[in-house]
Parts: C-alpha cells; structure tokens; sequence
C-alpha cells in the first residue's frame, strides 16, 4: 500500500482542526406559513364547504393547494329556497360556524369565502331571474357577516363550470406538476386528461384543445403553472343519468 504524503496528512489535520475551532451558530429555518381559502360549492341538491390550505410555495406562480376539511351543509339546494331567501344563510350558519373552530381566529380575516352556484342556480335564473338575485342577495349578506374575506357569490356558467372540474381531476392525476426525487416542484410531462361529466339531463365532455388546433370562442383560457390550456367543453343532451335510466327500464321491460 502507498502511504498518504505527508504534506497532506499536515493540511488534512489543519483543517479538522480550523473546523473545531470555528464558533457555529445555528440558523433558524423561517415555517412556511399555511393560508387556508373556503369554497361553497351550491349545486341542485345541496351545499358542502370546502376549506383548502396551501403555503407559501408556488409552481410557476401557481399555488399548491390541498383540501383539508369539507362539511355538508344540511338541507336542500340553494335554488329550493327561492321562495323564502331569508332562510338560505340560516342553513349555512352550522358549517360556517365549524369553519370558523377549523381556522385560526388570527387567520380569518385573510381567508378568502367564495359561493359558487351551478346547475339548479342556472335555471332559476333564466326562469325567474328575480328570485334567483334575492337569493344571491341573501347569499351575500349571511356571507359578509362572517369574519372572513367574502370574495363574492355567483352563479358560474356550464364552461366555467365544466374547466373547473377539468382542472380538478387533471390536478389530482398531477398531470399539472409532480415531486420529484428531491421534494421539488417539477413539470410532469404527461398530457391532459379529458373528462366526462353526467349531469341528470345532459352529459359534458372537456378537453383541452391541443396547441395549433383554433379554440372554440365558447371554450375556457386557463393560465396554470407557467401553462396556458384551452379548454372546450362539448354538450350532450339528452345523454344524462334521467335519460340513461329510462332507457335502462325501457329495456328490462322489453
């Protein structure tokens, strides 16, 4: 065996020795801070509320969410309580109440609250566009009551609608980023799943219009972790789970 150079022993030991003596201190690692968001989601037959967290760190200036908790509001749909709207944020009262003990007080002033109604919402509006404004406005006030940060209530359009259930199933595929080996944030390289959605009367099938391709004017312009999607929703009616069950019974009596 060769022997280590002297010289190299000397410098080696030096070093050791520098290092022990050198005064450490230790650096404090900042937390990231948790920020929370609550999302009303009031579809025909009922409520439920969402409340999502996430932290400081980001995916190409989108944020990494995760949804934490969810509570259904007990009762009906928001639409069948046209014909009394003061009782609408009465029924809410519970689970916002829970929200409040699930989230920090100190923290609920930057919360941001946001109500989304679909389907049942839709029709009331093109039937009886009164009735649905007084619930919207009572949506409103029993919503800006609470201590946190009301960001509105509206009724979201089928396209709207529809790229957001788009942009939530390809985010739980992480379609949008992955982890890679290190922990980090990282663009996933797989393409985008299209999604089919059964409605009672109607089905959806959303898809991202893939580069080169013209958009539909009616489709969705989604910019997401350093991405932009176009996203297009093709409507089917008389495709929904009524229809398909009639035909299902029509069959079995045949």
């Amino acid at each position: 065996r060769e022997l280590l150079p002297p010289w190299l022993v000397i410098v080696a030991g030096l070093t050791g020795i520098v290092l022990l003596c050198v005064s450490t201190k230790d650096v404090p690692i900042t937390p990231l801070r948790t920020k929370y968001g609550i999302v009303l989601d009031a579809g025909p037959s009922r409520t439920i509320l969402f409340i999502y967290q996430w932290t400081t760190t980001k995916a190409n200036k989108t944020g990494v969410i995760r949804e934490c908790s969810s509570c259904p509001v007990q009762g009906l749909g928001v639409s069948n309580y046209s014909d009394s709207p003061q009782k609408v944020g009465k029924n809410l009262e519970p689970c916002l109440n829970w929200a409040q003990k699930e989230i920090p007080a100190e923290q609920h002033s930057q919360t941001p609250l946001f109500l989304g109604a679909t389907a049942s919402m839709r029709q009331l509006n093109l039937t009886h566009p009164t009735l649905s404004d007084g619930l919207l406005a009572a949506l409103t006030v029993a919503l800006k009551a609470t201590p946190f940060d009301f960001q509105g209530a509206q009724i979201l359009s089928s396209p709207d609608e529809e790229a957001f259930n788009w942009v939530a199933v390809n985010y739980v595929l992480e379609n949008f980023f992955k982890y890679d080996w290190r922990g980090q944030l990282v663009p996933s390289g797989k393409g985008m799943a299209g999604v089919l959605s059964m409605r009672g009367t109607s089905a959806h099938l959303t898809s991202k219009v893939e580069e080169g391709n013209q958009a539909p004017k009616e489709g969705v312009r989604l910019q997401l972790y350093g991405q932009t999607h176009n996203v297009y929703t093709h409507h089917c009616p008389c495709h929904g789970t009524d229809q398909l069950r009639s035909r299902l019974l029509s069959m079995l009596i045949q």
